[in-house]
């Protein structure tokens, strides 16, 4: 049911807290699209506010996405596949990028602080087969390669709405959030995820949608975005939230500093990377 429920549709999201956090211009972050638009590819309003909370703290963007074919196109207007009709997964995330875009094949960690995977059903449907292959999914290559690069070089990923179920499936014991476990008379119409997630081997964290987790041990944050029907700045202030624990957990990395889930809570009171 979870997967074609994925099929049919998408939602996402990342959060904002507005603190009088320092700035630290000049952080270099890579934003990893999956199309255009929420049924077929990234999820636009969850890019949107990435960048603009990216933008607001001065650091240095560059979108990538796969040179692939998408699994399939929606018609967005009805919410039904378009029949006969096809598209490329990077063609399509150059309208987001306002055709500064870059093939995923070419990005190298080392030039990059942190990483950056908005939601939409793109996360499932292109960057993996989620959606249709349940736990049993596959990632894309050049997505996994990514995954594990940041991981292994200790800096920061940041993944929103459905797209945690990416590092669920590529790093052992992830600790991420899309949301709440129980659907709640429609409000989190994708909650069956959060099963899934522990299918994969991931553990689960329930948290509401203007929240972030923090996953300690991998330097991973994420935040439930669209899988909750909720209001769109909900959603903006959700994604702020994962981009200041981004920041955080980069700042403390790059120190050598240790700290907990209660510090990184605080992290408005301490100079942020962007």
């Amino acid at each position: 049911m979870l997967a074609a429920r994925l099929l049919r549709a998408a939602p996402s999201g990342l959060a904002s807290l507005h603190g009088s956090a320092r700035r630290l211009r000049g952080a270099r972050v890579a934003v990893v699209l999956s199309g255009c638009g929420v049924f077929d590819g990234t999820e636009i309003h969850e890019a949107s506010a990435i960048l603009v909370h990216l933008s607001r703290g001065g650091a240095e963007v560059q979108m990538y996405a796969p040179d692939i074919p998408q699994m399939h196109v929606i018609d967005h207007s009805k919410g039904q596949p378009a029949e006969a009709e096809s598209r490329n997964v990077l063609v399509e995330s150059s309208r987001i990028a306002r055709g500064k875009i870059t093939d995923l094949a070419k990005l190298s960690t080392k030039d990059y602080d942190a990483v950056i995977f908005p939601g939409g059903f793109g996360a499932a449907k292109n960057l993996s087969t989620f959606a249709v292959d349940g736990k049993d999914c596959k990632v894309n290559g050049e997505v996994e390669r990514v995954l594990k690069e940041f991981h292994k070089a200790g800096k920061p990923i940041g993944l929103c709405c459905i797209s945690p179920v990416l590092a669920a499936k590529v790093l052992s014991g992830a600790e991420v959030t899309v949301g709440h476990e129980e659907e709640e008379g429609g409000k989190w119409p994708y909650a069956g995820t959060a099963g899934a997630i522990k299918a994969l081997g991931g553990k689960h964290y329930v948290k509401e949608v203007t929240e972030a987790h923090v996953d300690v041990n991998n330097k991973m944050v994420t935040t439930p975005a669209f899988m909750c029907e909720t209001e769109l700045h909900h959603i903006f202030d959700g994604i702020g939230a994962m981009k200041n624990n981004v920041n955080i957990t980069e700042l403390l990395c790059s120190m050598g500093t240790s700290f907990s889930h209660r510090s990184t809570m605080f992290q408005i009171h301490l100079p942020c990377v962007f």
